[in-house]
Order: C-alpha cells, then sequence, then structure tokens
C-alpha cells in the first residue's frame, strides 16, 4: 500500500478527475480495512509519539487496561499515556520506559476485573519506525491468563496428586473400623446398662463403663486426627498474583509488632532494594509470615520468660530478625530469631504433620507453611541450635519477565 500510494503521488497530476476519484476510493476502502483488522485484533496495540502522547488504541487494549480517562476524550489529547492509564504498576512502567529511553522490553502484571476475578497481562514495548526514523513506541498488550493458569494447575496436580491420593486413602482405612468399633462400644454399654437395671450384678461402674467412655473419648480423638490429617493435605485454592513482596512484608510486620513490643521484644527488619515482584497469594503469604512469627514469640519468651514483665524494657534480650535478598535469580528471605533454639533431631521433623513440642499445639501450623511456599514453586529450610535461636529461609523463585527486566537493568 504505501509503495503505491508513492507511485500514485508521483503521476497524480496526469490523472483525470474520474481517475482521482476512483483512486480515493480505493485509498478509503484499504483504509478502513486496515483499521477494522487493527480493532479487531485480540492482542491490545496502543501506539504513542515521540512524547507519548496516544495516537492509536484498539478495542483490545481498552477492554484489558484500565483508563482514568477515556481515550476518545477530549482531555487525554495532551496528556501522556501513563497518565491516564488507571492502574500504577503499568502506568510505572511505562513512565520509566520514557525516562529511561527502553524499547524492546516487557514486563507481567496482574489485574483484577469488576467481577473480582485475577487477569494476567504482558505489557510490551516496541520502537515505531516510519520511513526509517522512530517516530514513537508500540506498546502490546497480551492477555496471558489461560497460559499462567494451566501452570498453576499443573504445578497443583504434580504436587498435590500423590499426597491427596494417599490422604484419601489412609482416612477410608481408619474411618471404617472407628466407626464399627462406636457403634460395638455403644451396644455393649446399653447391655450393661439394661443388666444393672435387672439383677444388679454388675461390676461397680468404675470397672466397665468409665473405661468405655475413655475408649469413646479416644475415638473422637482419633476421628479428630483424621479430619486434621485432610484439612493438612487439602489442596490449596491459591490466587497467585505478581505482587511487590517487600510492601506485602511490611504490612505483616506491622500487624505482629504491637505483640512483640508488649513483651519488650525487639523486630528488625532490613528489605533489599528494588526486590522484583514475585507469584504469590497476599493471604497465604500473610498465613504463612503470621504462623513463623507466632512460633517466634513462643521461643523467645521460652527463653527470656522475664521479657513479659515491666522491668525487662531495658534488659529482655529477644530479638526477631526478617531479612531479604537476592540471590541466584531468586528471592531470600530470612526469617531469624534468638529463642530456645530447637536440637538436630526436632529441626529435622518440624514440617511434618502432627509434630509438635508444645503441649496444646496441632503440629500443623509449619506444615502448611510448607505446603503454602510448595505451591508458590518455593523451598523452606530451618537452621537451629537449641538455647540459641531458629533461621527459617524462604527461597521463592522470581518469574522469567522479571529476571529478564533484572537482567537488562544490570547492564544498563
Amino acid at each position: 500500500m504505501q509503495t503505491f500510494s508513492k507511485r500514485v503521488s508521483q503521476k497524480i497530476e496526469k490523472l483525470s478527475p474520474a481517475q482521482i476519484q476512483s483512486l480515493v476510493k480505493d485509498l478509503s476502502e484499504g483504509n478502513e480495512l486496515f483499521s477494522a483488522i487493527f480493532q479487531s485484533l485480540s492482542v491490545g496495540l496502543i501506539i504513542v509519539n515521540k512524547d507519548w502522547q496516544l495516537v492509536e488504541i484498539n478495542k483490545a487494549a481498552e477492554r484489558y487496561i484500565p483508563f482514568s480517562l477515556h481515550p476518545d476524550d477530549v482531555r487525554a489529547e495532551d496528556k501522556k499515556i501513563w497518565e491516564i492509564i488507571d492502574d500504577a504498576d503499568i502506568a510505572s512502567f511505562l513512565e520509566k520506559c520514557d525516562e529511561n529511553d527502553k524499547t524492546n522490553v516487557s514486563d507481567e502484571y496482574t489485574l483484577t476485573t469488576t467481577g473480582g476475578s485475577i487477569r494476567f497481562v504482558d505489557v510490551s514495548v516496541m520502537p515505531f519506525v516510519r520511513n526509517q526514523e522512530l517516530v514513537g513506541s508500540i506498546v502490546t498488550i497480551d492477555d496471558v491468563t489461560e497460559k499462567r493458569n494451566q501452570e498453576i494447575l499443573l504445578h497443583r496436580m504434580e504436587t498435590l496428586a500423590g499426597l491427596t491420593n494417599l490422604a484419601a486413602s489412609v482416612a477410608h482405612e481408619i474411618k471404617n473400623p472407628l466407626g464399627a468399633i462406636s457403634i460395638h462400644i455403644q451396644l455393649m454399654q446399653k447391655a450393661i446398662k439394661k443388666k444393672r437395671a435387672g439383677d444388679g450384678k454388675l461390676p461397680d461402674p468404675k470397672f466397665a463403663e468409665n473405661y468405655l467412655d475413655i475408649v469413646n473419648q479416644e475415638i473422637d480423638r482419633l476421628n479428630k486426627i483424621v479430619v486434621d490429617f485432610l484439612m493438612a493435605v487439602r489442596p490449596i485454592s491459591a490466587q497467585l498474583e505478581l505482587v511487590e513482596p517487600n510492601a506485602l512484608l511490611e504490612r505483616f510486620v506491622s500487624f505482629f509488632r504491637p505483640e512483640f513490643t508488649e513483651k519488650h521484644i525487639s523486630v528488625v527488619t532490613s528489605f533489599c532494594p528494588n526486590c522484583p515482584r514475585l507469584l504469590v497469594d497476599q493471604k497465604l503469604f500473610r498465613e504463612l509470615i503470621v504462623n513463623l512469627a507466632q512460633n517466634a514469640l513462643a521461643a523467645i519468651t521460652e527463653r527470656f520468660p522475664d521479657c513479659a514483665t515491666d522491668k525487662a524494657f531495658s534488659s529482655c534480650g529477644g530479638r526477631l530478625t526478617i531479612t531479604t535478598e537476592l540471590k541466584d535469580e531468586k528471592y531470600v528471605l530470612h526469617f531469624s530469631d534468638n529463642g530456645i533454639g530447637m536440637d538436630e533431631t526436632t529441626a529435622s521433623h518440624v514440617f511434618e504433620p502432627y509434630f509438635t513440642t508444645k503441649a496444646n499445639g496441632t503440629g500443623l501450623g509449619l506444615a502448611m507453611a510448607y505446603k503454602i511456599i510448595k505451591e508458590f514453586s518455593g523451598d523452606i529450610t530451618v537452621q537451629s541450635q537449641k538455647g540459641e535461636g531458629t533461621e527459617f529461609m524462604i527461597t521463592l523463585p522470581v518469574p522469567q519477565k522479571d529476571r529478564r527486566l533484572l537482567t537488562y537493568n544490570g547492564k544498563k
């Protein structure tokens, strides 16, 4: 079309009015065709000039990206594209592309629809070249939600299929005999009660019924174990989204810090600068961090029992330290306390369901923490020394897009 237009422009003075009218009609139809194709693409396209002001946008981009001002609004004409985008992360990404003169870069973002569901979009910036001259940028927006959900589903199926099947089999095998035992014990109790009401020659109640009551209590306890086990191995319904981990940690720490402060225990944090976003579920991440904090609080107060007293304000040595770092393209979270600590044998079993050293503990807290980390495709390890303290190290993968950006920024 471009070559055709050049050839026509060179001969336009020789064309008759009828030929010019036919030419204008053909060009108009061609323009309408390209416009229809542009608007029908499933990939969102935003064309901006050198000043990053909107030149053209298709319907897909309007569906994917939230705007504070509609692109057709006259008030949007003189604004830079990020000034009318109603998503802080995407707007900041585009603004930095302009400030740092970056092209051929991309990043992935999560958006929440009006219905509350999470969508994943890949935003890319490419140079817009015309007549061998850079005249602006092309921003593409691709919906990769289905691809991301398939990856999450595949990972979930691989990690939980075997454990879930085992849990179902164990529950079935245990609950059936427990039900039979319970029924037969109830029949025995009824028979004993009936006989005692007759000749009264049966033993004292303490000799039979009380023991049977204890057996019933044990059956209830075993049944609770089965229910708790099923809860521990149930599939986690995680709503993964790209988030700033350090911002989340600051919020979580502000939540539990007052409880530590009340017991005169210091909470020290040090987060790595410019850390990449991670693909996690915010609620599950909070559950994980709060659970580790509660364990740390119990361990510290056990080693420093006087920390909870008023006089301990200046003498309590209890301390919780939370630090983050980037190591080998992974986000590493160190969660350390100087509490009572554990011996090597205890530390080797802390992630097993029902293993606990607390009198009233369920033994499921750290088992759930382990499941949550695995759901995030990460890992968690523990190092502890009796009487010295404990450190949990959580390693989470950096999404591929963010890894590429980190490498690019490093070279930059």
